[in-house]
């Protein structure tokens, strides 16, 4: 019988060499689960379906911290090894084709699949995700991006509440309290692509030009904000699909917005989760709107979902490319000069980074999201200049055809834009993707549009206002100019500037004119009306500060403000009327204990970190937040569970509530 060691070490060869030398190809995964989300369980069988390209003594599928058992290979009974990390199976592996591993699981996962809610009466919602944090912590599956499958998924889920996965929803069947959800898969997807959401939904459903079927999901209660919240979502498919040249490749597209989501969007193979700050009404379209993130998680679904990048090394194949088709689906919606403006944004972003000493090359697998997006997008931009529409668009489609359902790296691309357009290109690239630093003098004098004068132009934009007095004046001038001018001369701000111009420059008013004359005052308040929560909330506090003997009113006129979901206006509100003695004092308690208890977990992340924001302002420390500060330390979202440590850094330092911290920490045993 071998030992340990010896078994370990033909695995660890096994291994070694699998990196190198493909042994063995798993094509597709066939799970039966169920999720108890009050225990926050996942359990189930999987059955995997694979060829063995080349003998081997052992393969092993990616399990963390899972219980496993039942496993049997073409119905027999093998050996296997579960370190905790992955399942190895310890056999001597033959060339063949269509073997058949089968395993029972369950598993508490710690990340990669969420349980928002169900503790707290918060919105009870289960989600994943997978990029960044491996789906293999909720299903057995494959960590490495380079090991494609299909997936066949029944996910069995308390009955009142609809979960949505990838791919095509086949049928749906009762069982006592449960209701089994199964989807299909027909292509083959890297696995950190799978996902579940699960909560109580409605949708309403789109068709784009091709036929493909678009499912918009959304809060019942939110039925008012689907339209602007998904506003364009028809357009930017289209445009997409006929910018792109190559069809929609997955069965439909699914939109679903969640609570406490960690990053702003997650581009699942056909089923994109966002989060629901993105869930705004009509005003909110113009302060946070979801067009960029809607865009860009769908050119995911062909940059990064239809071909996936070998290694981070090329990481910029899916950010950049995303980032640049989510610019064109904005200038179909938004029009040229709002591109350029977004263009210049990035190139000045770009710079600040340089100017910082933390800028790396494109391919660099550690550079910042700002080089993999940003810099990868305007890469783009020049190379379309550089090549043409024609050649630029053939390249792309070259592309995602010869490499559909696989694995590129940069030279599969640059090999397509060199055949395309006929041009040697190296030194292009070399400066795009090996420099370090952004290649402004290169944009000055190489791009054939009109964006070099653009840009040339915004490097001085004193003289622009300076030749053309009427510039500020004229609402014919794309207000991004304005607002870059009126942050760097808030003096230039007069009465007819804010009666003569659009909402966006409104907002950057009242962000920069903090110190309101009495000449304007009248025409400020027209700002607390205006369609911008951004703008009433800061026109808000501006006038509460500069004029003390009209607080009262100010207070008044918008007692019944929310703002975004995160409460911005509202919580602002019983801050200032907290602070202002005359203002109804019989109803501070009230005020008080509403601001505090947006402290609690019941909410969302936005809500709680910045009512955790005004508690530190005002000290409003007790049992009850600092209860919900130890809470959120624990929080899945990085932002919160951030300003919790630190928070809680401050209160242990602090004598004053030592037996607070002590009494809660007997509770807790």
């Amino acid at each position: 019988m071998k030992s340990f060691l010896y078994v370990f070490l033909a695995v660890f060869s096994s291994f070694l060499w699998g990196q190198q030398t493909k042994l063995v190809d798993f094509k597709s995964i066939t799970a039966n689960v169920t999720i108890q989300p009050i225990q926050k369980e996942i359990f189930g069988d999987v059955t995997y379906v694979f060829d063995v390209l080349a003998p081997t003594d052992s393969l092993f599928i990616d399990a963390q911290l899972m219980e496993i058992s039942k496993v049997t290979l073409n119905k027999q009974d093998v050996a296997f090894k579960n370190d905790g990390n992955k399942l190895w199976l310890l056999s001597p592996f033959k060339r063949s084709d269509n073997n058949k591993l089968e395993l029972y699981y369950i598993a508490n996962p710690k990340k990669a699949m969420y349980f928002v809610g169900w503790e707290y009466e918060g919105k009870h919602q289960v989600w994943t995700q997978g990029q960044g944090k491996y789906t293999s912590n909720w299903l057995p599956s494959f960590d490495d991006m380079n090991e494609k499958t299909t997936l066949d998924l029944t996910v069995s889920f308390p009955k009142d509440y609809q979960v949505i996965a990838n791919g095509e929803l086949i049928e749906t069947k009762k069982a006592d309290t449960l209701l089994a959800w199964h989807y299909v898969t027909k292509n083959p997807m890297s696995n950190y692509l799978f996902a579940i959401a699960a909560g109580i939904y409605d949708k309403t459903l789109l068709c784009s030009n091709s036929g493909v079927t678009l499912e918009l999901y959304y809060y019942p209660e939110d039925s008012l904000k689907v339209e602007p919240t998904y506003r364009y979502t028809e357009q930017i498919f289209n445009l997409l699909e006929s910018e792109i040249g190559v069809p929609y490749p997955w069965e439909n597209y699914k939109q679903i917005p969640v609570a406490d989501f960690l990053y702003a969007g997650m581009e699942n193979t056909s089923a994109t989760i966002f989060s629901d700050a993105y869930v705004v009404d009509a005003i909110g379209f113009v302060d946070r709107n979801y067009v960029n993130v809607n865009a860009h998680e769908l050119a995911h679904q062909w940059f990064g979902d239809l071909v996936t990048e070998t290694s981070g090394t090329h990481h910029w194949l899916q950010e950049g490319f995303a980032t640049y088709y989510a610019l064109l689906a904005e200038r179909d919606v938004f029009g040229n000069d709002y591109y350029k403006m977004r263009l210049y944004e990035y190139a000045k972003e770009l710079q600040a980074q340089d100017a910082n000493g933390q800028s790396t090359a494109l391919l660099n697998p550690k550079s910042s999201s700002t080089t993999f997006y940003k810099k990868g997008a305007w890469l783009l931009h020049a190379l379309r200049e550089e090549v043409g529409d024609n050649a630029f668009k053939l390249a792309v489609k070259r592309y995602l055809e010869a490499h559909q359902f696989e694995n590129v790296d940069t030279d599969d691309f640059i090999k397509q834009v060199k055949l395309a357009s006929g041009k040697n290109l190296d030194a292009f690239f070399d400066l795009w993707l090996n420099s370090e630093t952004f290649p402004m003098d290169y944009v000055l004098s190489h791009t054939k549009d009109d964006m070099s004068f653009y840009m040339k132009q915004f490097e001085d934009l004193n003289c622009m206002a300076e030749h053309d007095d009427q510039f500020l004046l004229n609402p014919s001038k794309f207000y991004f100019e304005k607002q870059q001018l009126l942050l760097k001369h808030p003096e230039l701000i007069t009465e007819a500037v804010m009666l003569k111009n659009g909402v966006e420059v409104r907002q950057t008013i009242a962000q920069v004119l903090t110190k309101i004359p009495s000449e304007l005052q009248e025409t400020y308040e027209m700002l607390l009306n205006d369609k911008s929560y951004q703008t009433q909330e800061m026109a808000l506090y501006n006038l509460w500060v500069n004029f003390p003997e009209q607080r009262f009113i100010y207070l008044e006129q918008t007692k019944d403000y929310i703002g975004f979901n995160s409460k911005n206006i509202r919580q602002l509100w019983l801050v200032l009327a907290l602070s202002t003695p005359e203002f109804k004092p019989e109803n501070n308690q009230n005020y008080l204990e509403e601001l505090m208890r947006y402290t609690s977990p019941e909410y969302d992340f936005e809500v709680r970190e910045l009512a955790f924001s005004y508690i530190e302002a005002l000290q409003l420390y007790n049992k009850e937040t600092i209860s919900n500060i130890l809470q959120a330390t624990h929080h899945h979202n990085w932002r919160l569970s951030k300003m919790a440590k630190q928070l809680l850094s401050g209160l242990v330092q602090n004598p004053k509530y030592t037996s607070i911290l002590n009494q809660l920490q007997q509770d807790k045993k």
